[in-house]
C-alpha cells in the first residue's frame, strides 16, 4: 500500500457497532509512500500516525494532474 499527501485513507467497519472511518494523508514517513502515514481524521480532526491493517485502503486523488496538455 502506497500513498501520497492528499490521498484519502478509508478504514472499513469490521464488526457490528463500528463505523467506517476516513481521513486525509497529511504526512509521509518514507519517500516511497509506504506506511506509516500521518492521517488527519475527518471524524475528530486529530492527526495520528497510522499503520494500515487489512481493513484499510487508499483512495488516490488527483494531485494536480490535469491530464495531457491540449495539443491545439
Amino acid at each position: 500500500m502506497k500513498a501520497a499527501i492528499g490521498d484519502e485513507v478509508v478504514v472499513e467497519k469490521t464488526r457490528t457497532g463500528t463505523v467506517r472511518r476516513d481521513g486525509e494523508v497529511v504526512g509521509l514517513h518514507r519517500p516511497d509512500g509506504a506506511p506509516p502515514f500521518d492521517v488527519r481524521w475527518s471524524d475528530n480532526g486529530r492527526t495520528t500516525v497510522f499503520f494500515p491493517g487489512p481493513d484499510a485502503h487508499i483512495v488516490h486523488l488527483a494531485h494536480g494532474d490535469h491530464g495531457p496538455a491540449d495539443p491545439a
